[in-house]
């Protein structure tokens, strides 16, 4: 359950359809027949020039499958997808395939589950109007059709290699563990609110308990510090000082979350050191400097954007393999701090942040920069709030535009992610 939230501004454009469901996997002869259906829920929350952000929401109205792929055509030329999260995507031309994950190819009845993808455009950016699931075409409506007697295996998906986005919609899950409040000491005022923050994660994060790439896993996995890898998605230079004017300011906003946790419910750590060991960028030449402080890769682009070597990255090798990575574990990176050219607002997930470079670089000496704090809460499991408020609550740092620094309920929210997880590291 890769993660990833964003924070925009542009309107919502949203596409509902139906989709005729066969259940696959590893099917044999039954006497009784299969129920089928599912709808398709296309949206848009995100637009700007040359790029947008699409979620796809899959619903299943028949009986409990097993493994999906979901395909459409894009209507125009030059639409495509640039990175994708809880799915594995393939495009040709203008149709695309997007293949379930390891976590999320079971869909009980009336269960959703989320994948999204960050796209391109050029001329037009319109809605794809048809689907299908598992070969199917898009219906509506449940049918009942007999099963088949031809065995098919289920593929096995791969690890997407893009940004991936939050914890699909589903069904509450189960709790894998029995959580211990030792510790546990809210304001009463926050108890109601934040119990029912948890409650919205129970049912709208698809592996809430057994996802192994929150925030949380990655400083835990660093004993302790974290490393980030710069993507400068500009054709601007940076020089030697605004180089360490970015380092600076992106550690002290890091700061700003782990000092929330000192001396809070045993958490380990009185501070979480954050290093940036590289820089990815398009030309050389835009970093002007020669020093050999932090590794530098040239016109690696993913996404339509320089990335960070793969081998050296967390978000591929979460099994810690850095056996590929040039200079060797230590040169890995846990995060992507991705700036961008021209971007408003930010996205952020467990493969780091993304925010506009303008926007970063001409707040360096903010004390709150507050869409990173923003992006930043994401990638340790905190949800948005674009559609419901807690009780008594208004105005905090994860409810986009209502607040400009972590607030009280923040840092409650954000301990109660470690009074749920923390068993799984022993404390």
């Amino acid at each position: 359950m890769p993660i990833t939230r964003r924070r925009f501004i542009a309107p919502t454009l949203v596409l509902t359809a139906g989709v005729t469901l066969i259940a696959w996997g590893l099917t044999t002869p039954v006497a009784q027949a299969a129920a089928t259906g599912c709808q398709v829920t296309y949206t848009v929350p995100s637009q700007w020039a040359g790029g947008f952000t699409a979620n796809v929401e899959i619903k299943n109205l028949g009986d409990p499958i097993s493994a999906w792929n979901l395909k459409w055509t894009f209507p125009a030329t030059g639409q495509a997808v640039a990175q994708g999260w809880n799915a594995t995507y393939a495009q040709t031309g203008l149709q695309v395939t997007a293949t379930n994950l390891s976590y999320n190819g079971g869909v009980a009845t009336n269960g959703v589950t989320a994948i999204g993808f960050n796209g391109a455009w050029t001329a037009a950016n319109p809605i794809p109007t048809g689907f299908t699931l598992n070969g199917v075409a898009c219906t509506g409506s449940t049918t009942t059709a007999a099963p088949t007697a031809t065995a098919t295996a289920s593929p096995s998906p791969t690890r997407t290699v893009s940004p991936s986005a939050s914890p699909s919609a589903s069904t509450s899950p189960s709790p894998s563990t029995t959580v211990s409040p030792t510790g546990w000491n809210p304001p009463s005022n926050l108890v109601q609110p934040l119990n029912e923050v948890w409650a919205h994660y129970e049912s709208t994060y698809n592996s809430l308990y057994t996802f192994r790439n929150y925030g949380w896993d990655q400083v835990f996995a660093g004993g302790g510090q974290i490393n980030y890898c710069v993507r400068w998605d500009s054709t601007a230079h940076v020089t030697a000082a605004l180089r360490d004017q970015i380092h600076a300011a992106l550690a002290r906003q890091f700061k700003k979350w782990m000092d929330v946790m000192v001396g809070h419910n045993g958490w380990p750590y009185a501070t979480v050191p954050v290093k940036v060991v590289g820089w990815a960028v398009r030309d050389r030449a835009q970093l002007e400097w020669t020093d050999t402080s932090v590794d530098i890769y040239v016109n690696n682009i993913r996404e339509n954007a320089p990335q960070c070597s793969e081998p050296c990255g967390r978000f591929f090798h979460q099994d810690g393999n850095y056996s590929g990575c040039t200079g060797g574990a230590s040169h890995h990176y846990d995060m992507s701090l991705w700036l961008t050219a021209g971007m408003t607002g930010g996205a952020g997930g467990d493969w780091g942040q993304r925010i506009g470079s303008e926007y970063f670089t001409g707040n360096l000496n903010t004390d709150n920069i507050h869409i990173l704090l923003h992006e930043m809460g994401h990638t340790f499991g905190l949800d948005d709030f674009y559609d419901w408020t807690p009780t008594g609550q208004c105005c905090f740092i994860m409810n986009a535009g209502s607040a400009t620094s972590i607030t009280e309920f923040d840092k409650w929210m954000f301990r109660d992610w470690w009074r749920h997880l923390k068993s799984r590291y022993g404390y």
